[in-house]
């Protein structure tokens, strides 16, 4: 089911490159990414089920391989259960909702709530480690501080997030945390029709030209003030996709949000998040919270043990290259491996 998030097929068009589908990385390369039955079918073990480690574990099971598949958690999806809590991209359920039926159909065995440990691999031809992310911790003081949260928690519902907050970090999940807080815990205006047409001034009749022009957006009032903080001097969400960033800029801006950048963090504290400006100037953001949303560091806690004991280990998605959670690149990546053995 398509998730509507334009990565690999639009995005790809306006740069000049081959279309295809974050959830289905076939699209386009069907003559090039081919599964066949494997001639030699080995029994294998993926630790994590998030997008990368659902890809991997489906395509090779689809082959004839015994596949067993760890998570900690007591469901499938990874990052996916973060992300489809914010407004807007709620598809992607659908994608795991695909993959549990993926999981039924191609015989994968699923252990949920079984954190692996290297000895509970060591019967196996391959391992593919899909452990995915842990939240980078910037080193500045008062990161133990009770102001200080991290974006995992906020999306959860685990903190309960005061009415002024900073975000640390403004790249994809730094926007996906804001348009969260925004919109307190009513209906996400994406599921309802109306409200979302009132938000963004849309004429739904078409009396108006372009169904735009002239009518008055009227944007619900924000619950919060947000403050979007990064150390870059660059536009905020510059990194954001090619045709649906600036979406996310425009729904930030309508909701009021504060976009700062050139800051050097330099503590939190009882008053909230200190800096200095791109001009060494000291500031600070009186908040209730600091929501860290700083980048990812790889978990390749298995790795070591079970190369030492001679296990074939491949690495795929966040555990691979967490410097940017990509689910594109992880579905692909945990395909083409897949394909490969």
């Amino acid at each position: 089911t398509c998730i509507a998030c334009n990565q690999a097929c639009l995005d790809h068009t306006f740069k000049l490159k081959r279309s295809t589908c974050l959830v289905n990385p076939r699209a386009c390369y069907e003559t090039e990414l081919v599964s066949k039955p494997a001639e030699a079918p080995k029994k294998m073990a993926v630790v994590g089920a998030g997008p990368a480690g659902l890809a991997f574990a489906t395509s090779a099971a689809e082959r004839g391989h015994d596949v067993t598949l760890f998570e900690s958690a007591a469901q499938i999806g990874g990052q996916f259960n973060l992300a489809k809590r914010v407004p807007g991209k709620e598809e992607f359920e659908e994608t795991l909702r695909y993959f549990r039926k993926r999981l039924e159909i191609t015989g994968v065995q699923v252990r949920l709530n079984q954190r692996a440990k290297a000895d509970d691999l060591k019967g196996f031809d391959h391992v593919v480690l899909a452990t995915g992310v842990l939240p980078r911790k910037p080193r500045i003081p008062g990161m133990d501080h009770a102001k200080t949260v991290f974006y995992a928690d906020v999306l959860t519902g685990k903190k309960v997030i005061g009415n002024r907050v900073a975000i640390m970090g403004a790249g994809g999940i730094g926007f996906d945390v804001a348009e969260f807080l925004l919109h307190g815990h009513g209906a996400s205006p994406s599921l309802d029709i109306p409200a979302f047409l009132k938000e963004w001034g849309v004429d739904r009749r078409a009396e108006a030209r372009g169904a735009v022009e002239g009518v008055k957006a009227e944007p619900a009032a924000p619950p919060r003030q947000v403050y979007l903080v990064q150390r870059k001097t660059t536009p905020h969400g510059k990194g954001l996709g090619k045709t649906t960033g600036w979406i996310h800029r425009a729904q930030l801006k309508m909701k009021n949000v504060s976009f700062v950048g050139g800051a050097d963090y330099t503590r939190i504290d009882d008053r909230g998040l200190h800096y200095k400006d791109a001009q060494g100037a000291e500031k600070c953001l009186e908040v209730d919270h600091v929501v860290i949303c700083a980048g990812q560091e790889p978990l390749r806690e298995l790795e070591a043990p079970l190369k030492a004991a001679g296990v074939q280990v491949h690495l795929i998605g966040g555990a691979d290259v967490a410097a940017e959670l990509d689910a594109k690149r992880a579905i692909r990546q945990g395909t083409e491996l897949a394909l490969s053995l």
